[in-house]
């Protein structure tokens, strides 16, 4: 009788696969980004908790220089087609919910090639969470709703966002705000039961700038929500 064992078995190994989806993610911050992601599958409630999902940040040790949304999307495009490749090979069908999936999450800050990275990235596959002006907006969003423009710079926001419950350090009697690297780090107590209020006040941009095919002109706009629900499968954290 053949042995079946796991991996030395090309069939068992083929049906394994099949049973999750993975997803890679090239993301613009070295920090915030990915201890976010790190947050979402610690705490958060999927979809469909029968499927697996496996989320990797894939360019944790790029350059700094990789990661403006050009280049981010350039390495995210040589990415896909090797993994798509794979999953071909594998026998994994476009329309199944495990077919893989990559992902660039990058912002409008002060970069000039926007627009060009998003075309880029959709005559490429990949999948796209854009915050304008950057990620701290969706932070900002699991607190209040903003929607006055910023003026395309990051720093109104992420000074917003450092006043808010979670960030502030007590030192005696006083009361701190963090710093700015130390409000780089996504803390469970900043987001938690908080996702459906941001989600539903990130939703309000996309009619507010509906028929808008330049990105830059999305002041204030962020969709990180569809990466939370379509990439990780999480409904809720």
């Amino acid at each position: 009788m053949a042995r079946d064992r796991g991996r030395d078995n090309p069939a068992r190994a083929k049906r394994q696969r099949k049973l999750r989806r993975e997803v890679y993610v090239f993301t613009e911050g070295a920090v915030t980004e990915p201890g976010f992601i790190t947050f979402v599958t610690e705490n958060g409630t999927r979809k469909e908790p029968g499927r697996e999902i496996v989320c990797k940040v894939e360019n944790r040790a790029a350059p700094t220089k990789r990661r403006k949304p050009l280049p981010l999307v350039e390495d995210a495009s040589t990415k896909w087609r090797e993994v798509r490749r794979a999953a071909e090979k594998a026998g994994l069908e476009p329309d199944h919910w495990n077919w893989p999936q990559v992902w660039c999450l990058f912002d409008r800050d002060q970069h000039k090639d926007i627009p060009t990275a998003f075309a880029d990235a959709r005559r490429e596959g990949l999948h796209v969470a854009y915050s304008h002006p950057c990620f701290e907006l969706w932070r900002l969003l699991h607190y209040q709703n903003y929607t006055s423009d910023f003026g395309g710079v990051c720093d109104s926001a992420a000074n917003r966002l450092k006043q808010q419950p979670g960030f502030a350090q007590t030192y005696g009697p006083t009361i701190r705000s963090v710093s700015e690297e130390q409000a780089k780090h996504v803390m469970p107590g900043q987001l938690s039961g908080r996702y459906k209020t941001a989600r539903r006040y990130a939703e309000g941009f996309a009619s507010r700038h509906a028929g808008r095919t330049d990105q830059n002109s999305w002041d204030p706009y962020t969709d990180v929500w569809r990466f939370v629900e379509d990439g990780m499968d999480v409904s809720d954290y």
